[in-house]
Parts: C-alpha cells; structure tokens; sequence
C-alpha cells in the first residue's frame, strides 16, 4: 500500500474541501481493499449518491469516506440526522472508512474501518438545528460518537503510518460479522454492552463489575427498565458467538481473535 497522497490530481480547484477530497478519493480508489471479502479495491459510487461514496463489487458493502488532517477524536461531524437514522433503522447505513493524513506531507497517517453492523441509534448524535433566520434553517446535522463504540468496532488499516496486514483486518471484520443479522436494536446493546466489557481493561472480569455500567446502559436504551437480564443476555450473545467464554461464578474471559467461531 502506497502511503503517499498526489495533490496533482486536483490541481484545477482552488477550494480546500475540493482539493482534499479528489485527493483522498483518489487514494482510496487505488489503494484500498475491501475489508469485508478477498476483493483488492473498492469502487467509487456515482456522482450525487448520498451517504456512501465507495463499494465493493464483489460482497456489495458500501462505504462513507471521512478525511481530515488532524487525528479523530471523540466525535466526527456527518450529514443530516434523519437520513442516517433512517439508515440505521433499515439496516442500510453503510460502513466508515476514516482517513487521517498529514497535510505538510501528504501522507496517509491513519485509516480505520467501522462496520455498518456496529452503528446504532446510541453512537448516532443529533446537532443543534440551526437559527431559524439561517439558510440552512431547517437542515439538521448529526455527529457519530466514535467515543461510544467499542474498541473492536475501530479496525486499523494503517497505524502509524504503518499498513497493517490485510488478513489481520479482515478477520477482525469478520470477527463481528454476525452482527449483520440483528436487528438495529439488538445490536445496538451488543455493541453497547462489549463497549462496557472493554472499558474494564483486563481479560478477566465479572458480572459484577459489567453490572456497574447499569446507570449508563439505562440513559443510552432509553430507559429501558431490564437493564440487568439484557447485560447477562448480550454477553450470552458474545460467548455464543466466541467472543468470550463463560468461566463460571459470574466470570467471563475475552477471547482472542485465533478463537474465531465462524457460523
């Protein structure tokens, strides 16, 4: 994977914005794989489509291209709010590819995948409505929380300016595959749920301590009063699916990736 970013391309416009995205589409045209299947490279979709702006011919997984010059941080600003929610709710949002370069360099620094599978209503943001002496009045924008996903949702194809081996991220896609087919709702506390799990920054744990996060599960589900049975019922789910194995007395381990239970 060639890290470097041709400004050439785009030498006949004069607006940033412009000039970063002929850019960066470029890049991702012909250096970018599908992370979801064995295909090499990803298609740009026809001029005007909204919401996906790269897809695989092979497995038919679209893509969002997010591209700055700084590292993402907790949130990134996307488009308007409905549209994405009613993507969500239909299960045709599609998965994230974000591209960190350096803009002095133009080199490729960072880019990371979401799968669509791990975007639900909670990780999804709705931004202040504009004034309504405004152009825009009323248009309203959403921000994807990456700070609510879990860590597993994030998968690196480069680190650090470093490519990081294709097999290596598509196992990690695959990991979590079976995601696909819940429904928004059911997978939203999967996610949500794994995301408690792996704040407690150790292998081993206890329900106990995944019980600790009620209060948050409880703002993020919309109140949702049975809090405790769905914890114990989404990391049923992860175990089943060899995400964790169960030890016994209310212990739980993560499993590594090699432990993989393909369905």
């Amino acid at each position: 994977m060639d890290l470097r970013l041709d400004p050439v391309l785009a030498a006949s416009y004069t607006s940033r914005a412009q000039i970063v995205r002929v850019v960066t589409e470029t890049w991702v045209r012909e250096q970018v794989y599908c992370p979801a299947c064995d295909n090499d490279s990803l298609e740009p979709t026809p001029t005007g489509t909204k919401l996906v702006d790269f897809s695989c011919d092979s497995c038919e997984e679209v893509f969002q291209l997010k591209s700055q010059s700084r590292p993402f941080g907790s949130k990134v600003t996307d488009a308007a709010y409905g549209p994405m929610v009613e993507r969500i709710t239909s299960s045709t949002a599609p998965s994230f590819l974000f591209l960190h370069y350096l803009a002095d360099r133009w080199l490729v620094r960072d880019l990371f995948f979401i799968p669509r599978f791990f975007l639900s209503h909670s990780v999804i943001e709705r931004r202040r409505a504009p004034a309504a002496s405004a152009r825009r009045a009323r248009w309203v924008g959403c921000n994807i929380l990456l700070s609510s996903l879990p860590l597993d949702a994030r998968i690196p194809a480069v680190q650090g300016g470093i490519p990081q081996p294709e097999e290596k991220v598509r196992d990690a896609w695959r990991r979590f595959a079976f995601l696909k087919g819940d429904d928004p709702e059911s997978r939203g506390w999967t996610a949500d749920v794994l995301g408690c799990v792996r704040e407690l920054r150790r292998s081993v744990f206890s329900l106990v301590e995944v019980y600790a996060f009620e209060q948050r599960l409880f703002r993020l589900r919309l109140r949702n009063r049975n809090i405790r049975p769905k914890i114990r019922q989404q990391l049923q789910v992860l175990r089943d699916h060899g995400v964790l194995e169960f030890l016994g007395s209310g212990k739980y381990r993560i499993l590594p990736p090699s432990a993989l239970k393909v369905n």
